[in-house]
């Protein structure tokens, strides 16, 4: 009973965690990432987002941070921490 207990737990915390990323997205990232505005990289466009990942992760959540060509520090979500970056790239590059 505690296994199944445990699973139900993790299965929620994960479409919690899925939603919060997606709220997070259409409020800061679609805006330009959802229309490829100022070159930015489509969602789900993995062509485009292949040289980027070719980077790695670190370098991407960087970019994300500090700014990279016609995107401002931090995009448009100034609260993000580096964990809500991550999400947010995986979540775009999917």
């Amino acid at each position: 009973m505690r296994n199944i207990l445990a699973v139900l737990l993790l299965s929620a915390t994960a479409t919690v965690a899925h939603a919060g990323v997606e709220e997070k997205y259409n409020q800061s990232c679609t805006f330009c990432h959802g229309t490829g505005a100022a070159g930015a990289p489509k969602t789900g466009d993995k062509a485009a987002w292949e040289p980027r990942m070719k980077q790695g992760m670190d370098t991407m959540v960087k970019h994300a941070r500090e700014g990279i060509n016609a995107m401002p520090p931090k995009g448009m979500c100034n609260d993000c921490s580096d964990e809500d970056f991550r999400a947010l790239i995986e979540y775009m590059t999917k």
